[in-house]
Formats: structure tokens, C-alpha cells, sequence
């Protein structure tokens, strides 16, 4: 896609990860079961940290994760997200800016907190999650940047943000300046359960062509279509896309447009340590390569190699040059 500043654009949480290894018993003393995601409030969440043991902090969220990725591919990216001007929103841009991705959104004065999910690891690699949405939700079409927007190939919205009206305003606003420029949107269903609530919604926005590209897992894909049959489910995205992206676990990863398939291996992973971000990451490779034009088994196998980096160790970044490692599984990237 030529003529454009950035790869991949992304609109999203805007979400710092406070990741803490802990075990079984901190879980059980904390009345939080393991392998869960719950929403918390301001107060719970000053109260859980309190409580944690050590911890890092790094700037989070699925689509920041995702243009974080891109940058890692050696892309060019940029996000827009909503964080108040406070200690964390301050961890949040500088973290995000380091890792080579152009964020320019003003952070708030008032209003909520900048967003936090407190990240619990057990030993067996699985998160358990306390997420505070705060300042995120707050994001509104005043914040989307419409030359950013024109400027970037992909334009990649979090599923997870289609809850505020006021961030369902700002996703459509930028759905239609992208198209206006002539440029792709993508859309990531998140989680199943988010799939559960916004079913209707997200299938307006697939076949009034408000969306371009769609990202989901076998669990979204199934929630999507009402199946428990993968091949229906399969079939009900593939009809109704321009671009069906499907994620399959161990199974690879397969990419459906106007006829074409393609199917990818997983990378193979020796030790998962965090599960966290993997299909954030996997859309980072997917995109990267869909902005520069590589066929879609190319496609894929940039997010296999991402997303089995991340899981590798902990936290929901890279922490090796994902341009790197394509280059070592035999991928000349431009």
C-alpha cells in the first residue's frame, strides 16, 4: 500500500500492565480463580496493587500491543488511545514511544485514572486478570486524528473498546476517514464473551463494510456465527469478509479473501511462560505484512513467528526484534 506515513494504525485501550509472578495461594487469599478477567474499580485496583508482590509495568491494551508488534517488524506505527495526565499515563507514553510507535494523543486533565490491569502469573504460565478501564473508556471523535488516520495503510480497532457510546462514535469516525483515503480497517473481536455482548453490532459493522478485515479465534469465530460446528463458523466469516483471519492455537492460523485460502503452521514454542498477547501480537504480524504486501501464508507466518515470541516469556511485548527473527526463519522483509 504506497503513499502512506504508517503501516498500522491502532485505536484501542489505552491499558498499562502491571505483570507480577505469584502463585496459588495469593489467588485463593485474594478470592480471584485463576485463568479469569474481571473489571474492577479505581478503589480495588489502588487495593490490589497495594497487596502484590513486585511488579513491572509496561504500556498495554490488545491494539497497543498489536502496533507495538508492527514496530517490532521493523513497520511503521501508530496508536490512539485515551490516558489521564497522572503517573501512569506517563508510563504509558513513554513506554509506547520507546518502542517505536508514534503516539500523539493529548492525555486527559480530568476525569478518570489512566487504565491498569494487574496481571497475576502462576507458575503454569496462566494470567489471571484484574483490568481497571478507567481514562480508556473515556475516549472520544474529538481525540481520532483524521490525518493520522489518512496517513496510515490499516487502520486496526479493539473490539474490546465497543462498549462507551462515545468510543463507538470515535471508531466509526475513524472507520470512515480511512475509507475516505482509501485506506483498510480491521477489526479484532476481542473475546468471545464480547462477541456475546456486541454480536449484533459487530455484525452490522462486517456487512455495512464499515469493516474490511476481521481477526478472531475458533472460540470469537463460534460466538460469531452461533455454531459450535468450526467448519459453519468458518464458512459464516469467510461469506461475509473481505478478509477472514482465524486463529487456531496449536492448530496454526488461516486467512480467508474473496476465494483465496491459506493456512499456517504454528511456530513452535519450547517453554510457554505467559499466554498473554499472543493474538495481539499474531495481528501484528499479520498486518505488517498485509500493509507491505506479502500473500497471505506469508501473512500468517509473521504472526505465528510474534505471536510464539511473546508467549515465550513474560509480558505482552516483544522482547527480541521480531524483524529478526523472520529474517532467521528464512522471511527477507523490506
Amino acid at each position: 500500500m504506497s503513499d502512506t506515513r504508517f503501516d498500522v494504525l491502532g485505536i484501542g485501550n489505552a491499558i498499562v500492565d502491571v505483570l507480577a509472578k505469584t502463585n496459588e495461594a495469593f489467588l485463593i487469599q485474594e478470592g480471584l480463580t485463576k485463568g479469569s478477567m474481571r473489571l474492577i474499580d479505581e478503589a480495588e485496583a489502588e487495593r490490589l496493587y497495594a497487596n502484590m508482590g513486585p511488579a513491572s509495568e509496561v504500556s498495554g491494551g490488545c491494539a497497543g500491543n498489536t502496533v507495538s508488534g508492527v514496530a517490532s517488524f521493523g513497520g511503521r506505527a501508530a496508536f490512539i488511545g485515551r490516558v489521564k495526565d497522572d503517573t501512569l499515563g506517563k508510563v504509558f507514553r513513554h513506554d509506547i514511544n520507546a518502542f517505536g510507535v508514534t503516539y500523539s494523543t493529548p492525555p486527559a486533565p480530568n476525569g478518570l485514572a489512566t487504565a491498569r490491569s494487574m496481571i497475576l502469573i502462576t507458575p503454569d504460565g496462566e494470567r489471571t486478570m484484574n483490568t481497571f478501564l478507567g481514562a480508556s473508556t473515556e475516549l472520544t471523535p474529538a481525540e481520532i486524528d483524521a490525518d493520522l488516520i489518512a496517513a496510515s495503510a490499516i487502520t486496526y480497532l479493539e473490539g474490546y473498546l465497543w462498549d462507551p457510546p462515545h468510543a463507538k462514535d470515535a471508531f466509526l469516525k475513524a472507520a470512515e476517514i480511512a475509507h475516505g483515503a482509501g485506506r483498510k480497517v480491521a477489526l479484532t473481536l476481542s473475546d468471545s464473551f464480547c462477541v456475546d455482548r456486541f454480536r449484533d453490532e459487530f455484525l452490522k459493522l462486517i456487512e455495512d463494510k464499515t469493516i474490511d478485515i476481521v481477526f478472531a479465534n475458533e472460540a470469537e469465530a463460534h460466538a460469531l456465527a452461533q455454531t459450535a460446528d468450526y467448519e459453519t463458523a468458518q464458512s459464516f466469516l469467510k461469506e461475509r469478509t473481505e478478509l477472514a483471519v482465524i486463529t487456531r492455537g496449536e492448530n496454526g492460523a488461516e486467512a480467508m479473501r474473496n476465494g483465496e485460502y491459506a493456512l499456517a503452521p504454528a511456530s513452535k514454542v519450547n517453554d510457554i511462560q505467559d499466554l498473554t498477547g499472543a493474538g495481539d501480537l499474531f495481528a501484528a504480524g499479520f498486518l505488517y505484512g498485509l500493509a507491505k504486501g506479502y500473500d497471505l501464508k506469508v501473512c500468517l507466518t509473521l504472526g505465528n513467528i510474534a505471536a510464539a515470541e511473546v508467549i515465550a516469556h513474560v509480558g505482552a511485548r516483544p522482547q527480541t526484534s521480531l524483524k529478526n527473527l523472520a529474517e532467521q526463519a528464512g522471511l527477507k522483509l523490506s
